[in-house]
């Protein structure tokens, strides 16, 4: 007897990611993670599995290393040795740890510790000679240093606005940057420094030289913006040596977020973009980067390149492999198109002309990770499909409709046991948009009867939603609700001028573009269109009680960590200068910043950028609310501050409306996917428990 997926699939489903392939191309590494049904506490370790079996049959993947929290595994060029992150046991919290660099032998043994930097290791990449590594780890005045010397507390000084991370946490004038490692020593030589970060180092191919991405603009405590230099890396550098200066490569663009060598070593390729107000995570172009020229461009906005999150997760792997007569090279990449992740191989031409991207991967599914061998003729690929959560998969990539065979199957028990419901595709057209949507039917779905519906708002607001295994989603259908995802202007993954549309019109066309996805849904007979209920998170928040001000036929909302005052939140939030300003600018809606213009208004004086600004806040049409409202809020979150939540609840209360408000404490902006097990099992209880009250 099956039953539907609830709130508590977080204690029961693994995760798979961050693969890594062994040279010789016959195995791979990766991260397991999972939640101790004993302690409820979160619990990653390296597993290994085959490549080289052309059976059907997926092999038994074995846990490699045996701590708690092991990740980031990557193979050295030679093939002898695994490196991963490791918590030191500085702290008996694991979460409170500083990671390091460990090292085991391939064929297996024992793991020891090879760094021992004071701040640990956020990411780190192996020399092309394996004797070397470049660690990326935080720098601290001493004044911000730990001491554990004194129980009393101390006081901390914000010298600049981002002084703060919401995954992060406190930065002060703390920053990362980049030490070069000596794979059989651990001795650690701090290559850069500087009131900036730099992160995400790429090895040349001689191991002279490492490319990165850094922070250094101007403007970098206000705007979205970051760099890629190249810095020569002596092979013998010591403490006292000054260090390199590195070079600038990428003038011409405006932020970058991945980087990646030319198979001569002269070039790089980058993703990044050009243009002004958004960050790269929204929409980035692939880019050819040489000294001395403007970045020349390979692909447009059919596709975004997949990235990292810079800052808090790795970029994502870009591979340019060396080319014949006819061409100046081959790229393997990972990009998103209308919700959907595709492998996808561009030849480079000899001139100055853009590439044709040729997929290699049919879609249908999100892809977070990848991982190649050495001539990237195989790749492994981290994927979760509408039904399925993350497993890997082995891809030849030598062409378009490549073999494909399955690696994991960690979660196939639990979902013959739970099984997900499917998704359905369809589009809205509004003003000239195809709005594309998502809806998810209940359990045990019957066209001859009459479901209520819930409206689920991403966010963003130029997140999306994916061809991907979405736990909300599958908890709300499991629970006996028709379930409608939209991804309405302002998504990502749809071009430039899409995404671009939301800016400076949160609330406006966005808001009946979801309307309007309603109304369609609504003539489904199956539908009790007097049963209406919104959910959204962040910039969902946002929109569910944006919509709840604006409409009376929702008769429930759940809002998660809601923005509902603009003018407190640019005062708040931890990235209201470089997120807030290009969002909520007066510009025209889809325009072009020619400069920002909150700054001006500003310095003009505060009432009427207030007003403007309170014009666009839910909590100005809160007397207009009709629908019981939930607010569930981390009590941690430096993202949308707890405080959005509290002046919602207070000003609800005091017009005698319904309204609850559960607090998650010490809980950030992201806990969703990174929270305590209980905390996240309770939010989706109550946002369940909720529906079913009011609808």
């Amino acid at each position: 007897m099956t039953e539907p997926i609830g709130p508590d699939l977080f204690r029961h489903l693994t995760a798979v990611g961050g693969p890594t392939i062994a040279p010789d191309g016959k195995r791979c590494a990766y991260v397991l993670a999972w939640i101790d049904a004993e302690t409820s506490e979160p619990r990653s370790r390296v597993y290994r599995t085959a490549l080289a079996d052309d059976d059907d049959e997926i092999a038994e993947p074995k846990p490699f290393t045996q701590g708690n929290a092991d990740g980031h595994p990557r193979y050295s060029p030679d093939g002898a040795t695994l490196a991963f992150l490791r918590p030191d046991g500085s702290a008996a919290d694991a979460t409170e740890s500083k990671r390091q660099v460990w090292l085991m032998p391939s064929d297996g043994g024992e793991a020891w510790q090879l760094t021992k930097l004071p701040n640990g290791v956020q990411e780190f990449a192996w020399a092309p000679d394996s004797a070397r590594l470049m660690a990326v780890s935080d720098v601290c005045p001493e004044d911000e240093a730990d001491d554990t010397s004194k129980d009393e507390p101390k006081v901390r000084e914000a010298h600049r606005i981002r002084y703060r991370h919401d995954a992060i946490g406190w930065r002060g004038d703390c920053h990362f940057h980049l030490f070069v490692v000596d794979a059989q020593t651990g001795e650690a030589v701090q290559l850069t420094d500087g009131d900036w970060d730099d992160a995400a180092p790429a090895w040349s191919p001689d191991g002279e030289r490492v490319a990165f991405i850094s922070g250094r603009s101007d403007e970098r405590d206000v705007t979205a913006t970051a760099e890629i230099y190249v810095v020569d890396v002596p092979q013998a550098l010591s403490a006292e040596d000054s260090r390199p200066e590195p070079e600038l490569w990428s003038a011409g663009l405006t932020d970058a977020a991945a980087v990646a060598w030319s198979p001569d070593g002269e070039r790089l390729l980058a993703a990044g973009a050009a243009g002004d107000g958004l960050m790269v995570l929204w929409q980035a172009y692939l880019y050819v980067l040489e000294p001395g020229r403007l970045p020349r461009q390979l692909t447009d906005d059919r596709i975004r390149p997949c990235l990292g999150y810079p800052g808090i997760y790795p970029p994502l792997e870009l591979r340019w492999l060396a080319g014949d007569d006819g061409n100046d090279g081959r790229i393997i990449f990972l990009g998103d198109a209308a919700g959907e992740t595709r492998l996808y191989s561009l030849d480079v031409p000899a001139g100055d002309g853009r590439g044709e991207p040729v997929a290699i991967t049919g879609g249908g599914e999100m892809i977070a990770a990848m991982a190649l061998d050495t001539d990237a003729g195989s790749v492994v690929v981290a994927a979760s499909g509408p039904t399925t959560p993350w497993d890997l998969h082995i891809v030849e990539a030598n062409g378009a409709g490549s073999a494909r065979r399955r690696l994991t199957a960690h979660n196939d028990a639990w979902l013959t046991e739970h099984p997900a419901v499917d998704m359905e595709k369809f589009s809205v057209s509004r003003n000239g948009w195809d709005i594309e949507c998502r809806l998810y039917h209940p359990a045990g779905f019957d066209d001859a009867q009459k479901y209520p519906l819930v409206l689920e708002i991403h966010g963003g607001p130029n997140g999306a939603f994916y061809d991907s295994f979405v736990p909300w989603h599958q908890v709300l259908a499991g629970a006996g609700y028709v379930t409608l995802a939209v991804n309405p202007r302002g998504s990502s993954t749809y071009g430039e001028e899409f995404v671009d549309a939301v800016l400076g019109d949160w609330g406006g066309e966005d808001y009946l573009d979801l309307m309007a996805a309603v109304d369609q849904v609504c003539q489904r007979d199956y539908v009790d269109a007097g049963r209406l209920g919104v959910h959204g998170y962040s910039y969902g928040g946002y929109m569910t009680t944006w919509a709840i001000g604006h409409t009376n036929r929702f008769k429930a909302a759940v809002a998660g960590a809601p923005c509902i005052d603009l003018w407190s939140m640019y005062g708040t939030s931890d990235i209201a200068a470089n997120f807030g300003e290009a969002q909520w600018s007066s510009r025209p809606s889809g325009g072009a910043p020619e400069a920002v213009s909150m700054v001006n208004e500003l310095a003009e004086g505060v009432d009427s950028l207030a007003y403007r600004l309170l014009q666009r806040s839910p909590i100005t049409f809160a007397p207009q609310v009709s629908a019981p409202v939930l607010l569930l809020h981390g009590e941690a979150d430096a993202r949308c501050p707890i405080g959005q939540s509290e002046q919602y609840f207070q000003v609800l209360k005091r017009l005698g409306k319904e309204v609850e408000m559960a607090r998650f404490p010490g809980c950030s902006h992201g806990f969703l996917r990174t929270g305590h097990v209980a905390l996240r099992e309770a939010y989706l209880q109550r946002m369940v428990d909720w529906f079913r009250r009011w609808l």
